[in-house]
């Protein structure tokens, strides 16, 4: 065998493995942006939850607020019901800013902030509107990574042929 076949035969075997490696950065990449995305869902699922028993405790004390309680419950099924992550979003932020004027409500009436279940309810809340944020912030950096990834020369070659595309943003245009 002469050098020049020795010469090819490694180029190719470490263009061979590169391929592989690019590949498989780029399936982990998009394994940790559905992850990411499924984290947010749940800490939704778990806002969503408690939204109706906050509503509840509120109405219990402030019967005369229909009008806020309608916006938070209005704001909480077209939350339920977005589609996309972009709607997702929207209508999250949505119920954000409902619940907050709902919580400004509640600042009218002591007996209410003084009731055990609304302080565990403001407080379980005020923990997931911290995780939310957070997890929305982790799976944006990480579809930034991998939007990144897929488009950087020579790696873009291996993803055209693998067919990597871009993962969307929760909530940011694309």
């Amino acid at each position: 065998m002469s050098p020049t076949n020795i010469v090819i035969i490694v180029l190719a075997g470490g263009v061979g493995i590169w391929i592989i490696l690019t590949y498989n950065r780029f399936v982990t990449l998009r394994n940790r942006c559905v992850n990411s995305l499924s984290q947010i869902d749940i800490q939704i699922q778990k806002r969503h939850e408690l939204i109706p028993k906050l509503v509840d405790t509120v109405r219990s004390y402030a019967s005369h607020e229909q009008e806020t309680l309608e916006t938070v419950t209005a704001a909480r099924a077209a939350a339920v019901g977005a589609g996309s992550n972009r709607e997702k979003a929207s209508a999250e932020d949505g119920l954000g800013a409902a619940v907050k004027t709902l919580f400004a409500v509640s600042e009218a009436y002591p007996a209410l902030k003084a009731d055990t279940l609304f302080l565990e309810l403001h407080r379980d809340l005020t923990k997931l509107e911290d995780d939310i944020r957070f997890s929305r912030q982790f799976h944006n950096d990480t579809v930034m990574i991998h939007n990144t990834a897929i488009s950087i020369f020579p790696a873009n070659l291996v993803a055209r042929f693998a067919g990597a595309g871009d993962m969307e943003y929760f909530g940011l245009p694309g």
